[in-house]
């Protein structure tokens, strides 16, 4: 009897906001067939009034929350410079749905906007020198790099703009190896294998400060994979690895070969696999410091190897990375996603990117590796999170409320994400 009173519910305008809050939401989460609808219009609604509210018209970034005044240029007033890679990524997308629409007008706007987006983001994160510490503008953590050079390598892939190659190169190899300026000692453990987290700039370099982090060790495959994808067969440059170096130095290579970022990939995501990841159930750790493993489970980490696992398998065809990936989706959707079957709500103050992310390989998934399976439980929570959008059209990310007047772009990214990648809900499982 509650899935025919939440469908008249919806049927009868269940999608206005004020009255949604007013009702005891659970009877409609009881029944997980039932579906708030959305269609390609309100896709585009979406993630427009997402850029309307938080992208600066004057310096082409993503500022912090819908508060911030225009011309925001310091930590405070921006999005950390991790998740303006995955603002990024959502232009790119938003392109990528406009030329499968066929739209010209709408490529035209969202190729401009990757362009702007790009242009905003090499003007304030010092022209993307990653030997650049500047307090405000520089770069501290690994993984704040490689999230890049995996956007870059997209990037690369969709406009073959041989820029975008470069820096996809040139900022994993600053990862892997260290910087030839800083004398750090490089993301990649040479002695015990997978990635550090935090870089060590000591004299020589050592291991402490030892934690390895799926969000370095993940990243780090989709990167490789994504490199090893988008070098054509015929770009001559990357059949070798460099040999010269940045500065002379060949300890510091500019870039790998096509072959070695997928051997890259293949031995980081074994280290991940035996190291970080539950094999019974699925969960992906959030880190390991020595042999002390922190078990607790994000759904960006659990997204990252979902798109790692989804990569490796398109490229190898063997089962054992499929598998992997639906383990994990499994817990994600059972697991983290319970009782509601929603995605879930917690609280921090990025966690609303998390949703972003996960997005970006859960399309992976369902539409490139056709675990259609899945598709029923991302339309749900697109539909709930939507239909609690404010009056601005602005999503939070609790999806059963409407968010409060403050919203930052971590919290008001997660729905737009999904829906560009999933741009209307289909019943066709």
């Amino acid at each position: 009897m509650k899935k025919y009173i939440a469908v008249i519910y919806f049927v009868l305008g269940g999608f206005c906001a004020n009255a949604q809050n007013k009702s005891d939401n659970k009877q409609y989460f009881a029944d997980r067939d039932v579906f708030p609808s959305y269609t390609i219009t309100d896709t585009w609604a979406a993630y427009d009034a997402f850029n309307q509210y938080f992208f600066d018209k004057q310096t082409h970034t993503y500022k912090l929350n819908t508060d911030t005044q225009d011309g925001a240029n310091t930590k405070a007033t921006l999005g950390a410079v991790w998740t303006q890679a995955t603002y990024w990524d959502m232009a790119m997308n938003a392109y990528k749905l406009a030329v499968k629409e066929k739209d010209s007008d709408k490529q035209a706007k969202y190729n401009y906007l990757v362009n702007q987006i790009f242009q905003g983001d090499s003007t304030h994160y010092v022209s993307f020198d990653w030997n650049n510490q500047d307090s405000q503008n520089g770069w501290f953590i690994y993984d704040d790099i490689m999230w890049w050079t995996t956007s870059f390598a997209r990037a690369y892939g969709i406009f073959k703009d041989s820029k975008f190659l470069t820096l996809a190169d040139q900022s994993f190899c600053r990862v892997w190896h260290g910087s030839y300026i800083l004398k750090d000692r490089g993301s990649y453990d040479k002695k015990n294998g997978g990635m550090f987290w935090q870089w060590n700039s000591r004299n020589p370099p050592d291991n402490s400060d030892n934690g390895k982090m799926s969000c370095i060790n993940f990243p780090t495959v989709v990167a490789a994979v994504t490199l090893y994808n988008n070098i054509p067969l015929s770009d001559r440059q990357h059949k070798t690895d460099d040999k010269k170096g940045f500065n002379g130095d060949p300890n510091y290579p500019r870039w790998h070969s096509r072959n070695t970022y997928l051997k890259n990939a293949k031995e980081i995501y074994e280290w991940g696999v035996n190291n970080l990841f539950d094999k019974s159930t699925g969960n992906i750790a959030d880190n390991r410091h020595g042999n002390g493993v922190d078990w607790k489970a994000t759904m960006y980490n659990q997204g990252a190897f979902i798109g790692a696992s989804c990569m490796l398998y398109k490229v190898t065809g063997q089962k054992y990375y499929l598998d992997n990936a639906i383990l994990a989706a499994n817990y994600a959707m059972n697991v983290l996603s319970a009782p509601l079957y929603i995605f879930p709500y917690k609280d921090g103050e990025e966690q609303g990117i998390y949703t972003a992310i996960f997005a970006q390989y859960m399309n992976l998934l369902v539409n490139d590796c056709k675990q259609t399976q899945y598709l029923k439980w991302i339309q749900r929570t697109i539909g709930y999170g939507w239909s609690h959008r404010d009056g601005r059209g602005l999503t939070g990310k609790d999806y059963t409320k409407t968010p409060s007047s403050g919203i930052s772009c971590y919290d008001a990214s997660g729905i737009p994400a999904l829906m560009l990648l999933f741009p209307e809900a289909k019943k066709n499982f």
